[in-house]
């Protein structure tokens, strides 16, 4: 290889061509597992619930399966950048390093290289002028002894003229030694430097490019394994992530959602009451019959029966379109006796079919606003009256509970406060107690207040508590009587099994036969209270709102309850909430008859 300088030098180029070529490729190999894990991150951020700390939303055993599974993905792409990050670390950086290194030293054995050819090439130019001056001073002499042989040999040449060619052929024959002897000594110059230039510096050079290409491979292979260990060592990170999914996906717990969805959906509402049986028949059988006992019938206190079942009909689909009721005449509440054979009586209520099922259903449910209402996205009640009691108690618990917590840290900052007010007074020098007054009775007023909340709030949650209760005891007491009166009643009134021991009376009379009617009437609209102006235009997206432009006239027929909303209609009978801060509001002096 001593002849292969050129060739050394293509070689070492393309090693290091190579290199970077590795390099490039390692930032690459960098860029996707950045990429991939950016994308995992945004897929999991699109996923994540976006809950604010008061939604209440019930969190299923397959919903927070997916979010564990979310969040095991999320670490996932955690070590993704792990590895990214490895890799640009310990081998892109490292490889770019070592790039520019190799470059400087390459650079400085070639140039060492190309120095100790120069000298070389100078070394033979020097012997070669020597030698050719030598050459021309041999030849010059030749001449000049030619010269003077033939001037010696002429007889009739002049004395003077051979001497002068016998002084010209001496100078040139000194001449001619003395370039001799410096072309000797440029020779052997030459032979010296050329045996140190192939045999101590080029070999010399040549070695350290070998040492150098050496470790060029080398850290090719340091890199290779970096390589490797980068994505080994997040091995068993990832496997607890992927445990921690298969972990999840065992959790998930069927029938424990199935009761999430029952507790949460629990109305309260009791199930209508069977309707008892109607014979028509009584009256036949009455009239063909001798020996029946009964009361006179009243004419204006019973109604008919083809009208109680009209009203039933009526009544049953609470969605339906519903008739309007006629209110019956008010009646004390009465109830039949009937005989037992051995003579004592026994009281039997009588149950007009249709009130037994609406007053089963109105007793265990608050008053609430139309569905109507509902659906169009109504402002939320403070006592959670729109709520059916089983939800609208889970509501006023958790509000309670969410106060205590409140009265809590309210008083636990009283003391502190009391305390650091009585270390001012026994040390000035620290503060000055007065300073505390007034953050102190702000606290005290926080706490009464809380108290306060706390009362109502207990007063509402006893009061559905309580018609809870009320309820479980009439539907017992309802099944109790309808064991005793099945097969024993009718519409009219009870009977025996001997027709001749049958009391006749007046049905059974609600006391506010249309209470429960106005629950769900929606059909006549709300009347208007004040009217209203728009002061800015409204565009009303959301569902439940009234678009309005500025300076449109429209009827409230609901005032704002404190959310800053209003109720307000269209002369069209378009109606809507409209923002309170958005409108002029002018309410009538007299608003209930307006």
């Amino acid at each position: 290889l001593k002849d292969q300088f050129d060739n050394l030098d293509k070689h070492t180029q393309w090693g290091i061509d190579f290199l970077e070529k590795y390099a490039k490729f390692v930032k690459e190999r960098i860029e996707i597992e950045q990429n991939y894990a950016k994308q995992l991150r945004n897929l999991v951020k699109k996923y994540c619930p976006k809950r604010s700390p008061k939604d209440e939303e019930p969190r299923f055993t397959s919903c927070i399966a997916f979010f564990n599974i979310l969040n095991e993905l999320n670490d996932y792409a955690g070590q993704r950048e792990v590895v990214a990050e490895e890799m640009g670390h310990r081998v892109y950086g490292e490889l770019m390093r070592y790039s520019h290194d190799l470059k400087t030293e390459r650079k400085m054995h070639l140039q060492e290289g190309r120095k100790a050819q120069q000298y070389l090439d100078m070394c033979w130019k020097q012997m070669d002028n020597s030698k050719k001056k030598f050459e021309r001073e041999c030849r010059e002499a030749e001449k000049a002894q030619q010269s003077y042989e033939r001037l010696d040999n002429d007889t009739n040449a002049t004395k003077a003229d051979v001497e002068k060619a016998k002084q010209q052929l001496n100078l040139r024959t000194h001449m001619a030694d003395e370039n001799k002897n410096e072309y000797a000594a440029q020779l052997q110059n030459f032979n010296g430097e050329q045996h140190k230039h192939y045999y101590i510096v080029i070999p010399q050079i040549y070695k350290q490019l070998q040492e150098m290409d050496e470790r060029r491979t080398i850290k090719l292979s340091e890199c290779y394994k970096g390589f490797a260990d980068s994505e080994r060592k997040v091995i068993p990170i990832i496997s607890k992530c992927l445990e921690g999914m298969i972990l999840a996906a065992k959790s998930v717990d069927e029938h424990r959602d199935s009761q999430l969805v029952i507790d949460c959906f629990k109305s309260g509402f009791e199930p209508p009451g069977d309707f008892p049986f109607e014979d028509y028949s009584q009256n036949i059988y009455r009239t063909i019959s001798d020996g029946t006992i009964s009361t006179p019938k009243q004419e204006g206190t019973r109604n008919d029966s083809k009208t109680t079942v009209g009203k039933a009909k009526g009544k049953l689909w609470l969605f339906g379109k519903k008739p309007k009721p006629q209110s019956p005449p008010l009646t004390p509440t009465s109830f039949y006796t009937s005989s037992t054979p051995n003579g004592s009586q026994y009281p039997i209520f009588s149950i007009e079919p249709v009130h037994y099922c609406m007053s089963d259903i109105k007793t265990g449910k608050p008053r609430i606003p139309s569905f109507r209402s509902l659906k169009r996205g109504g402002p939320a009640l403070e006592d959670f009256s729109h709520l059916p009691p089983e939800q609208r108690r889970k509501k006023l618990q958790q509000r309670i509970d969410e106060l205590n917590r409140e009265l809590q840290k309210e008083t636990d900052q009283k003391d502190a406060l009391i305390k650091m007010k009585d270390v001012y007074e026994k040390n000035p020098q620290m503060g000055d107690p007065g300073s505390l007054q007034p953050k102190l009775t702000e606290t005290m007023s926080n706490m009464d207040r809380l108290r306060m909340e706390i009362h109502k709030n207990e007063a509402w949650l006893s009061e559905v508590e309580g018609k809870v209760a009320a309820r479980s005891d009439r539907r017992h007491s309802s099944d109790i009587n309808h064991l005793v009166t099945q097969g024993r009643e009718s519409p009219e009134g009870s009977y025996t099994d001997d027709a001749n021991q049958e009391v006749r009376g007046p049905p059974q009379q609600h006391a506010h036969p249309n209470e429960f009617d106005d629950e769900f009437e929606d059909d006549d609209p709300l009347p208007a209270i004040g009217h209203c102006k728009a002061i800015y235009p409204f565009d009303g997206h959301n569902e439940g709102t009234l678009a309005m432009k500025e300076g449109e006239i429209l009827y409230i027929i609901e005032e704002d309850k404190g959310d800053g909303w209003t109720r307000a209609r269209r002369h069209n009978g378009e109606e809507g909430y409209v923002p309170t801060s958005y409108i002029d509001v002018t309410l009538e002096k007299n608003s209930k008859g307006a």
